[in-house]
């Protein structure tokens, strides 16, 4: 019924009568998503009749109430089919200044009409596979470009930087030839750089460092939502970067990479926001090639030195440790470096890891961006190392049980998700500098076993990366009680009675056959197989491991 009287004043009503009924509907719509299949073919003809009201000379407020309709309607991908068409879709490039050369934007009255044109293309453009491909032949990308160009310095359209940047990041993630044009041919990442540094309000005082305003206000909500779209757009044109990039490239990656870590030591207008404009930034770090991320710590400045001074003085002595880590009111230091970005990304894997769900999605990101960065920056492993692994001195608890970053990230060692197991016992075994030893003093060999196996170092050893020489300094604690500590479960065990110490010769020799009796029966049966290591450490069956010990001692026997 709404459809039949819209659509009727649409046709026949002037400018003033179609305005209110189409306000009205979209008053009655606006949190519509799902449409009755009935009144399909009435939503089809509305919005043709919204595009004829839309090339006529009409009043801004009518064109706005035009917009809004069709943004609803647009929700239903059924009803787009008839009405994309390439005219269509001009007639909306022309009302969100996408097709205009005019280089500003200066009439403020025509800025409701361009954030909702820009609505209305996001919703097309998604649901319709017809728009996507004539957004490429229309070049698209590259209007949106010229767009916000023309206002990226311009905090009061910030609407119209939201939605052009929404339109720009769904066009490169549903083609990936525009992620090249945007990357080669439009500039797109020295552009949307300096979008986010417009939002970010950022004051550099360095080459690759701005200043932080601890004490500042948070980002309002207009820059946060501004700032998150654009990461997401940055995000698809540089997907590929970490692997292939230019030498040329490491200037412009560097300055994002500054970019990003004063978006770190940021805040948005809630808790939410704030996570999620962290989340975007760590899935933008994992593209930026890892040489470029030595930018996420920088030295200290001379006023930090001076009050890390202070601060040392003033500091019981328990509060510091061999590695000169010291936590200061707004500035992790360590080893005169300022670590506050790495501080944030470890206490961003933390909240991941409790929320205990979608580990894929949202701690795999973070845990794979630590794990490159401690495996490409020494100073980075070791303030990582002094935080989720510090000097073992209680061994009664298991490793996996506790509160702390190692304990979490031990019981992720076990985890179902064969991808995050992985990438935690790479962490960790990153932060031990690929020595299996130190590993297992921290891990036990029970949580290790998985990723020793699939490196091929049961047997013990270290990885294939080159570390620095310096070695772990053990406590007095772990040193006295070494001895005692069970290497499976890496913890202190209450020494337990032996069963056999009452049996006697008789018995022993009767529960030994019978447990031969049963191993055997097992393998005959093929339900247990038994295995072995190989000489380079990884698992076989046993036939084949002896065999190849043979092979070897048959071989170091020979003589001239």
């Amino acid at each position: 019924m709404d459809e039949e009287r819209a659509l009727y004043i649409v046709r026949a009503g002037e400018a003033g009568a179609i305005e209110r009924v189409l306000r009205d509907y979209s008053d009655k719509h606006r949190a519509t998503f799902k449409f009755e299949s009935t009144d399909e073919d009435k939503r089809k003809k509305l919005c043709e009749g919204i595009f004829k009201v839309l090339v006529k000379d009409i009043p801004t407020t009518c064109q706005v109430s035009c917009l809004e309709v069709l943004r609803i309607l647009s929700r239903d991908k059924k009803v787009l089919v008839p009405v994309t068409t390439k005219e269509n879709m001009q007639i909306l490039l022309r009302l969100a200044k996408l097709n205009e050369s005019d280089d500003s934007l200066e009439k403020a009255s025509e800025f409701p009409v361009i954030v909702e044109s820009l609505k209305c293309l996001c919703n097309i453009v998604f649901n319709s596979q017809m728009a996507q491909q004539l957004s490429l032949d229309l070049n698209l990308a590259a209007k949106l470009c010229n767009l916000l160009r023309k206002c990226k310095d311009r905090k009061f359209i910030s609407d119209i930087k939201c939605f052009d940047l929404r339109l720009l990041f769904l066009l490169s993630l549903l083609h990936t030839d525009i992620r090249s044009q945007l990357r080669y041919e439009l500039q797109g990442l020295p552009l949307l750089t300096q979008i986010l540094e417009s939002a970010f309000s950022i004051k550099w005082t360095d080459e690759y460092e701005s200043a932080i305003d601890h004490n500042g206000p948070p980002l309002s909500p207009q820059e946060t939502d501004c700032a998150i779209e654009a990461l997401k757009a940055l995000f698809n044109v540089t997907v590929d970067s970490w692997k292939v990039h230019k030498e040329s490239d490491s200037h412009q990656f560097r300055v994002m990479a500054a970019v990003l870590r004063h978006c770190l030591l940021i805040v948005g207008p809630t808790e939410d926001k704030t996570e999620e404009l962290h989340s975007n930034a760590v899935n933008l770090l994992s593209n930026v090639p890892v040489s470029c991320l030595d930018v996420l710590i920088c030295p200290l400045t001379h006023e930090e030195t001076a009050q890390e001074a202070t601060t040392l003085d003033e500091l019981p002595s328990d509060k510091t440790d061999e590695e000169g880590t010291v936590l200061q009111s707004n500035t992790m230091v360590y080893n005169g470096m300022n670590m506050e970005a790495i501080h944030v990304l470890l206490s961003f894997m933390e909240k991941r890891i409790d929320k205990g769900s979608s580990y894929r999605e949202g701690l795999t990101p973070v845990l794979s961006l630590l794990t490159e960065c401690s495996r490409a920056h020494r100073n980075i492993r070791k303030f990582l190392k002094d935080q989720v692994l510090p000097p073992l001195r209680d061994v009664t608890n298991r490793p996996e049980v506790g509160s702390t970053v190692r304990n979490k990230l031990v019981r992720l060692m076990t985890h179902v998700d064969l991808g995050v197991k992985q990438i935690a016992a790479e962490f960790l075994f990153v932060l031990c500098k690929e020595r299996v030893d130190s590993l297992l003093k921290y891990t036990g060999y029970g949580n290790a076993a998985g990723l020793l196996a699939a490196r091929g170092l049961l047997a013990g050893g270290r990885g294939d990366n080159w570390y620095s020489e310096d070695e772990d300094t053990d406590t007095e604690e772990y040193k006295n009680a070494k001895p005692n500590i069970n290497l499976i479960t890496g913890h202190l065990e209450e020494p337990m009675p032996n069963p056999i110490d009452e049996m006697t010769e008789e018995q022993k020799e009767y529960e030994a056959m019978k447990l031969v009796n049963m191993l055997d029966k097992l393998s005959r049966e093929e339900l247990l197989k038994p295995m072995g290591l190989k000489p380079d450490g990884t698992i076989t069956p046993l036939e084949e491991a002896l065999s190849q010990y043979s092979v070897i001692e048959e071989t170091s026997s020979d003589t001239d």
